[in-house]
């Protein structure tokens, strides 16, 4: 049986990913194309590139592995889920996924995937239930400068004690002053809420 070496690893996973973004691009051409989103005022589906959101979970992951706290079940909410296919990562990772989605051609395209129960029709700011995640994702949701970080506030004063947040394209920088969070990575916007 042949060793595999790192470098023909990282080529083996880049075939893989690149596979799994060809099929995830098609799907976001498609709900870009029917959004019902104003761009203006917020963003329509764009996926993130698998290869980064599986490194964000899977530091998430082996952070609570760490800490003696993993357990399959943990709950994860994509805010914004799109298609679903972060979801599909974190379900993979053995979290508990839910995802909520505005825009009805990428919410449609989530429920086939995922099933109806995993996925519900919100809008950001009328779900009220954050506090019940342990890990809450999102790729950034609105373009305006204002409308962002006030998302971006609700969400951490929301994430209970102990959760862990993977903000992408995040606007706001007083988390990394916050006393309430730690950053988990340098290189990925991945932070603990050490206290509420």
């Amino acid at each position: 049986m042949k060793a595999w070496n790192l470098d023909e690893r990282e080529e083996e996973l880049d075939v893989f990913f690149g596979t799994i973004n060809r099929y995830i691009g098609y799907f976001s051409r498609d709900s870009q194309r029917r959004t019902r989103n104003d761009a203006s005022e917020e963003y329509p589906f764009v996926a993130m590139d698998t290869r980064q959101a599986y490194e964000q979970l899977k530091l998430a992951k082996e952070y609570l592995v760490q800490e003696g706290r993993f357990q399959p079940g943990l709950r994860f909410i994509d805010i914004g889920c799109g298609i679903g296919n972060v979801m599909l990562l974190a379900e993979l990772m053995d979290f508990e996924v839910f995802g909520i989605e505005k825009d009805e051609v990428p919410f449609q395209t989530a429920c086939q995937l995922l099933g109806e129960d995993l996925v519900a029709q919100y809008d950001i700011w009328d779900f009220d239930r954050y506090h019940e995640f342990d890990l809450i994702y999102y790729f950034r949701p609105f373009p305006g400068r204002e409308t962002q970080t006030r998302f971006e506030k609700m969400v951490e004063d929301e994430l209970k004690p102990g959760g862990i947040l993977i903000a992408n394209r995040k606007m706001g920088e007083e988390i990394d002053d916050d006393p309430r969070f730690t950053r988990l990575s340098e290189r990925w916007p991945v932070w603990v809420k050490d206290k509420g």
